[in-house]
């Protein structure tokens, strides 16, 4: 006889409880504490997971949707006013550039010590 064997029987079965019993010893606040908890961080965990896998699923057998005119025209409009202000943007710093670069060859201005 293995020990595990030896050690199941050794145990003594557990006397017979009415349902009443059940529910009364299942609601002891400790249990409903930590029940409450598993469920609650369980559904915590696998909500989102089981809400991605049915967008995924239902998505399968979609058509692809093109983007409308209307949005392709706002898409251009928007691309040539990002180039439009790249091109300010490089204007401004040229500039930037050449006053730094003038301001570094002016040679420095003597500084007079303040008469007393």
């Amino acid at each position: 006889m293995t020990p595990m064997l030896a050690l199941l029987q050794a145990i003594p079965p557990l006397p017979p409880i009415t349902p009443h019993e059940v529910i009364y010893q299942a609601q002891s606040g400790g249990e409903v504490a930590i029940a409450a908890i598993v469920m609650g961080t369980m559904t915590g965990m696998l909500y989102p997971l089981i809400r991605a896998w049915a967008r995924r699923v239902e998505g399968r057998n979609a058509p692809a949707v093109l983007p409308s005119r209307e949005v392709e025209e706002r898409l251009d409009r928007i691309e040539r006013a990002v180039e439009a202000i790249a091109v300010e943007m490089e204007r401004v710093s040229e500039g930037q550039r050449f006053v730094t670069k003038l301001l570094a060859e002016k040679p420095a201005a003597k500084l007079s010590a303040p008469e007393r």
